[in-house]
């Protein structure tokens, strides 16, 4: 069951209605559910990216309405017989409505696995007391809620994951929108290269705090490895556009991130270490 989308209170909104583990399944009788609706104040100015409510009755759900995909990663989602509204296919999360999201059923992100080796300075590869080369990966502090994640957003109308892997990636990660337009074109240059042929990690749904009852993220995680190192060299990361901070992160198991984004991260080291002798670097 989502652990995140069950959190005492909704961020800048109310405190959500707990629902325990046993009672989350939406198969679970649970006659008294009776949460409270929220939207954030946000949705009232009616933005261009979020879902008109008045127009709910000609949504088309399960398939891409207009620009709108309503289509989700887990399948086919219920729809509540007396809103006609989606319902999060996780089960209960003691919030209705759409929380800070715009989209009612599945708000489509993706997020990019940016990694490389962790190396001394005279750029041997560092292992770790198994022998291990250790993983550094681009991690963004989001200026929202404090919390380190990685450098990834919202799918937008027209765009698809590897356009917005790379558009979120060079905003968030190094602040792409306030550099000089000759600058900005190296980094797309440089991101081409680096964001070739990625390896999805994860496609589904993501146990975000914003989750409600009938709203929620949904994201193809995507791993991007550089595995020389030298991709970055010349240029700086930079945090911009949602990001206060960004740095490079050695990833340990007990590392800690916003949302989904440590299991991400668990199976981009995975991936580059599982199954490879002990002290030698992974070919991907």
């Amino acid at each position: 069951a989502h652990v995140n989308a069950r959190g005492n209170r909704y961020q800048g909104g109310p405190a959500r209605l707990p629902v325990h583990d046993d009672n989350v399944p939406w198969k679970t009788p649970l006659p008294d559910y009776k949460p409270e609706t929220y939207e954030a104040p946000i949705l009232k100015t009616q933005p261009v990216w979020a879902d008109i409510p008045t127009a709910i009755a000609a949504f088309k759900w399960h398939t891409l309405d207009g620009k709108t995909d309503r289509r989700s990663h887990e399948g086919q989602y219920d729809i509540d017989n007396a809103t006609g509204l989606p319902l999060n296919p996780r089960g209960r999360t003691g919030l209705a409505g759409r929380g800070l999201l715009g989209k009612f059923g599945p708000n489509h992100a993706a997020d990019p696995v940016v990694t490389r080796w962790a190396r001394y300075s005279n750029g041997e590869i560092l292992l770790d007391v198994r022998g291990l080369p250790v993983m550094e990966f681009v991690s963004i502090q989001r200026t929202d809620t404090g919390e380190w994640a990685l450098p990834g957003g919202m799918v937008e109308p027209g765009d698809n994951i590897s356009i917005t892997c790379k558009k979120e990636f060079s905003e968030e990660a190094m602040n792409a929108l306030e550099m000089p337009a000759d600058e900005a074109a190296a980094v797309r240059a440089m991101l081409d290269k680096v964001f070739h042929n990625g390896a999805e990690l994860y496609k589904g749904y993501v146990d975000d705090p914003r989750n409600t009852d009938n709203a929620w993220m949904e994201t193809v995680a995507v791993h991007f490895h550089d595995e020389t190192g030298k991709a970055f060299s010349k240029f700086q990361l930079k945090a911009g556009d949602d990001a206060k901070n960004v740095q490079w992160a050695r990833y340990t198991p007990a590392i800690k991130l916003y949302a989904s984004h440590t299991d991400f991260v668990r199976r981009a080291y995975d991936r580059l270490t599982t199954v490879r002798p002990h002290g030698l670097t992974p070919r991907i």
